[in-house]
């Protein structure tokens, strides 16, 4: 550097663009994004903006209303550009006659908050890299104004939620996180009427924490259990303690608040994300299935404690170890458990036919889970009386 000559500041466009957004961010109120996105991207010399979120079904990408914003109907997730962009987190560029519609995804730590749309004249390599930045900052700013207004829940929900529903949506941790060595996706159905079933996860350094619950009987008592197994996990685990303790203290939890004839099934897991290997305890719920090499390889069964709130004996922690690639899928027996009028039960069996299906189709793991969830529920009959969660959590080495 020659001393004495002062570096260029003069801010360029894509700083000016950039700053718009960061600038106004701290104290810009939630319903007015739609304007700020709007005004940069006529900034930036493209028109039509939308910004597109996911509805709780995971059916529809719905359009956000604002000043400026372009409405129109929800997409089609699985039939559209838009859609595609969502499920593949890829931007997609659609030629049109009056220039080129292109589609971003709006990432927030691998979740998916949605899709925003712009139409340029042209595109070139300087405006996909502006528009990826600035389609990360509005993901950014999505999820942190998403905590001060009932906006973005009302332009997600497709129908009328459940009081329990609404509960367990606000328990839950994103749907996804997707990490360079580990990723976790989940899903959870009825949307709109999930009563006892949650799960949680936490990447505490090297660490993935995990774990997935289905709390006994059905709606406001279901969800109140569900909260109480829920944060006694969370307790639990900022403690920094063992699984044997965490379901010693959830065990507690439950059994204290509710009484003897309550109860919560469980599976806790911890992940070292350096080496892939897997701990995991059991209690009371189904085994969890491997997947390797795109297809389903063992069901991991092991030695399993009395559900929480039970009392259980002191759990067996089991292990394994974990090759690059690997998924784990964690589910509730109302995965499996359903019947069609006047049919057999579900069973694990189409479960794991299903699952080998869509792991050759080679998607991610978020796609993937949405898949799973959607094509057992049309395998079922469209049915759902109890409560169908998956979780899935790849180790990518």
């Amino acid at each position: 550097m020659t001393h004495g000559r002062r570096a260029d500041r003069s801010e360029s466009l894509g700083e000016a663009l950039l700053g718009a957004v960061l600038d106004r961010a701290h104290e810009l109120p939630p319903h007015l994004i739609g304007p700020l996105v709007a005004d940069v991207v006529e900034r930036l010399g493209g028109r039509r903006p939308q910004v597109l979120l996911q509805d709780y079904g995971q059916l529809l990408l719905v359009p956000l209303p604002g000043e400026g914003l372009t409405g129109g109907k929800p997409q089609v997730i699985d039939d559209s550009e838009a859609g595609r962009c969502f499920l593949d987190a890829v931007p997609v560029e659609l030629p049109q006659e009056n220039g080129v519609r292109v589609h971003l995804p709006l990432l927030d730590g691998g979740d998916q908050v949605g899709v925003m749309a712009v139409t340029l004249d042209s595109v070139d390599d300087d405006d996909r890299r502006l528009l990826h930045r600035i389609s990360g900052l509005v993901a950014d700013l999505l999820v942190t104004k998403h905590g001060y207004s009932d906006l973005f829940f009302g332009v997600r929900r497709g129908e009328s939620m459940s009081v329990a529903a609404e509960i367990q949506w606000s328990l839950l941790p994103p749907l996804a996180m997707i990490m360079p060595r580990v990723a976790v996706a989940g899903v959870l159905e009825p949307a709109y009427d999930v009563a006892g079933d949650s799960f949680d996860y936490a990447l505490n350094g090297d660490v993935l924490h995990v774990v997935m619950i289905d709390a006994m009987g059905h709606g406001l008592d279901a969800a109140t259990m569900a909260t109480v197994a829920i944060g006694a996990y969370r307790h639990a685990r900022r403690l920094g303690i063992g699984l044997s303790e965490i379901y010693d203290s959830m065990d507690r939890a439950v059994a204290e608040q509710f009484g003897p004839e309550h109860f919560v099934t469980a599976q806790m897991m911890q992940l070292d994300t350096t080496t892939g290997r897997v701990q995991w305890v059991n209690a009371g719920h189904p085994s969890p299935i491997l997947v390797r090499d795109h297809r389903v390889t063992q069901r991991l069964v092991a030695p399993t404690t009395l559900p929480v709130g039970l009392g259980g004996s002191v759990p067996r922690i089991s292990e394994l170890g974990l090759v690059r690639g690997d998924r784990v899928l964690c589910f509730t027996d109302g995965l499996v458990e359903e019947h069609k009028s006047g049919g057999e039960e579900f069973g694990e069996g189409q479960l794991i036919d299903c699952v080998n299906r869509l792991e050759r189709t080679g998607r991610g793991i978020r796609a993937v889970t949405r898949s799973l969830s959607h094509t057992l529920k049309r395998a079922r009959g469209g049915q759902t009386s109890d409560d169908a969660t998956l979780l899935m959590v790849e180790w990518r080495g």
